[in-house]
């Protein structure tokens, strides 16, 4: 397997990273989901997994398979959606429709508490608008859940159609 620093984070991760939508299963059991549950963290190579509350299950089965491997250095990723419900995120949104702080920090503990984690690697907004850089309370949010242990890490999730939709995110180096 080989590694790589992710982004300017410090940290080297495989990769090939986890995503683990299909072991949510909408809250359904399967012996598919059971058996995936080996996949991130059992076979001891992958070192990044990407998961959200939105994929039924997949917190607390990735948040487990972590416990369960407490010398591997497995790196969680986790989404907050928008408060709107709005994929992708339209032109002419206010951030505070999205992703307000107190939205923010509810949807973390959620996801906390799902995963039984103390902490999230990297938490991402699931959508993300150009138009929001240095508005809405957002990044104040961010900054306080880093210095509350939370989170170690910032991501955004953008439109594979839509990449230069997070330049000027990306410009001061968020």
């Amino acid at each position: 397997m080989q590694y790589r620093p992710l982004g300017k984070t410090g940290i080297s991760v495989s990769e090939i990273g986890y995503g683990a939508w299909g072991i949510g299963g909408g809250g359904r059991r399967s012996r598919r989901r059971v058996r995936s549950r080996a996949a991130p963290g059992h076979r001891g190579w992958q070192t990044f997994i990407d998961t959200v509350r939105g994929y039924g299950e997949s917190e607390r089965i990735c948040g487990q398979v972590v416990r369960e491997h407490p010398g591997n250095a497995i790196f969680v990723a986790t989404k907050v959606p928008p408060k709107n419900g709005i994929w992708p995120a339209p032109a002419g949104v206010d951030p505070m429709d999205t992703f307000p702080g107190k939205h923010i920090h509810s949807s973390l503990d959620k996801s906390l508490r799902e995963s039984g984690l103390r902490l999230i690697d990297v938490l991402q907004f699931h959508v993300w608008s150009d138009e929001w850089f240095g508005r809405g309370d957002w990044l104040e949010t961010i900054e306080a859940l880093r210095s509350e242990g939370k989170i170690r890490f910032f991501g955004i999730s953008i439109n594979d159609y839509q990449p230069d939709n997070a330049l000027e995110l990306i410009r001061p180096g968020m």
